[in-house]
């Protein structure tokens, strides 16, 4: 199966690479917080960080390939919107993790549990 964004088509586990590829650098998580929050034009995600419009420009790219953002047209404003699918992708993959982590977790749970029972069977023997 091949999945389509912006003209870019990548298999499904390119597509979950490219978003996490997108997620790895704060300035594109900060895009995206901020995106969360309403969509804006490119001049307005540029303006609370340190670098050219052209440098924003190119995290949107990233973003964009990855099908995390979208832009429209509103006469001569593109403004940009996040797009939750890919987000909830990369979810339900680590979702298939958290089982086994809590299982992990359990598991370290009931040898404590053990421990602290065995530990406290010696203390009161020596008592």
């Amino acid at each position: 199966m091949v999945l389509k964004h912006s003209g870019y088509e990548m298999t499904p586990s390119e597509h979950l690479d490219a978003t996490f590829i997108a997620l790895a650098d704060p300035t594109r998580r900060a895009i995206l917080a901020r995106l969360a929050t309403g969509e804006a034009s490119v001049a307005e995600l540029a303006k609370p960080f340190a670098m050219s419009q052209p440098a924003v420009s190119k995290h949107l790219k990233m973003l964009e390939r990855a099908g995390l953002i979208s832009r429209g047209r509103e006469a001569t404003r593109r403004p940009c919107r996040i797009e939750a699918a890919p987000l909830a992708a990369a979810n339900g993959w680590l979702e298939r993790y958290r089982a086994i982590w809590e299982g992990n977790f359990q598991r370290l749970d009931s040898l404590l549990q053990e421990l602290q029972a065995e530990q406290a069977k010696l203390q009161t023997k020596d008592q």
